[in-house]
Formats: C-alpha cells, sequence, structure tokens
C-alpha cells in the first residue's frame, strides 16, 4: 500500500501538458484575411459602417466574408445572434409547397452562408447555436412584425427582393444591429424591378452614410475556372 501511494503522488507531482487539439483551433481561427483590394475594402466597411452593401458575380468572397463574420461575431460574444435571411423566388414557388418546418425548408437556400459558419465555428459548436436560438433562419414569408436587436442580419441573394420586400426587411432592423445587403444586380430572378436596385439608387441619390461595395470580374478568387465561364456568361449577355 504504501509503495501504491508513493508511485501516485509522483505522478501527482508531474507538470500537466496541455496540448493543442483541432477542437481549439477550430475556435480560435486566424483573423480572415483579403485576397483583394475590393475584399480589403469590404472588410473594412465591415468594420466601421452599421449597413454594408456588396455587389458582384460569384466567387468573389461576397458570402464567404459575411458568413466568417457572422461566425466570429457569435463566437466573440459581440452580438447575441445572427439573423440569415433570403428571399424564395427561383421557380416562383412559396415555401409552402416544400415539405417540412419553414426552417427545413428554406435551409437549402441559406447552405453556403450557414456552410461557412460551420467550418469557421466547428459543426459542434455550429449545431448548439441553431438550438440555442443564436443563429436563426427567417424566412421572408415570417419576417413581418418582427424587430431584430443586437444581433448581425444577412440578406443574401437581395436581387431577388421586391421594392416591397426589402422596404419590410430595412424597416425590422432595431438597435445595435449590423446589417450586410449581398446580391448580383445582373442575375435577378425577377420580372419586376429588384429591390435591390431601389436601394442602390437611394442611398446614392440622398447620399446616405451606407457603402456600397462593388466587385468585378476581376476579383473572381473562387477558381479559374469559375472566373472563366462568368467572364464567357457577361460577354455573351446571357
Amino acid at each position: 500500500m504504501k509503495r501504491r501511494r508513493a508511485r501516485l503522488e509522483l505522478v501527482d507531482d508531474r507538470p500537466i501538458r496541455v496540448h493543442r487539439t483541432r477542437f481549439e483551433e477550430e475556435r480560435n481561427p486566424p483573423p480572415i484575411q483579403p485576397m483583394t483590394a475590393r475584399q480589403a475594402e469590404y472588410l473594412e466597411a465591415l468594420g466601421s459602417h452599421p449597413q454594408v452593401i456588396v455587389l458582384g458575380p460569384a466567387g468573389t468572397g461576397k458570402t464567404y466574408i459575411a458568413g466568417t463574420r457572422a461566425a466570429d461575431l457569435l463566437r466573440q460574444r459581440r452580438v447575441a445572434k445572427v439573423v440569415i435571411t433570403r428571399p424564395n423566388v427561383p421557380s416562383g414557388r412559396s415555401l409552402g409547397y416544400f415539405p417540412g418546418s419553414l426552417e427545413e425548408k428554406i435551409a437549402p437556400w441559406v447552405a453556403p452562408l450557414t456552410e461557412t459558419m460551420k467550418e469557421r465555428m466547428g459543426e459542434g459548436a455550429f449545431e448548439i447555436a441553431v438550438k440555442a436560438g443564436d443563429i436563426e433562419v427567417v424566412p421572408f414569408e415570417v419576417m413581418r412584425g418582427r424587430t431584430f436587436k443586437n444581433c448581425l442580419v444577412i440578406l443574401d441573394e437581395a436581387q431577388n427582393t421586391t421594392p416591397a420586400e426589402i422596404k419590410m426587411f430595412l424597416t425590422r432592423i432595431g438597435d445595435d444591429t449590423q446589417v450586410i445587403i449581398n446580391g448580383d444586380v445582373s442575375q435577378t430572378d425577377l420580372r419586376e424591378t429588384s429591390g435591390l436596385r431601389t436601394v442602390i439608387h437611394l442611398v446614392k441619390s440622398r447620399m446616405m452614410p451606407i457603402p456600397i461595395v462593388e466587385f468585378g470580374l476581376d476579383d473572381i478568387v473562387r477558381s479559374g475556372i469559375c472566373a472563366e465561364w462568368v467572364r464567357a456568361f457577361e460577354e455573351a449577355r446571357v
């Protein structure tokens, strides 16, 4: 018994070594670094303005940077909640036609944002935040009457909002809230005036203090083939 007790005391006296795990690294990722001058402008606007409009073609990092910022603000407890929404325009069908709850219906449509957040935060932390209500996906169909406070709100694919819809969205915004409006006005699926075009016109004509960051074809960073296809369709005006 005495020998066993002595051996236990020797083990207890050893210094504890803390090993850095992949789980910890996911919780403390390095700050996002811009790959282009326009991305740097976007990040600077996000760091200094409560509302930012970001425009441009696919592959420029618009959605990735928004999702990464959302994950970082939530992880650092700088906002109480992240709210993600987008209009359900493709195929012209209401969300009611699809199976599942409203959140399940819209989930595939906001996957680019949620997958970016999941990658940044770690899957476990992301799922916990969703269950706790710290990450909320809000369909446009149920947004009327809501007020968003102390949160980051991301409107993705804003070119597919009507003027009435984007007015309704912008008038939901309360105190201590940052809004990111993300879209590509050349890719609208609407047969009527895009709400995003209306907002851009209002911001510029009234000289509102809301930065508009416009990405171009030279800002595409996703891949060479992505840039080639975007340029081809742009030149063909398809």
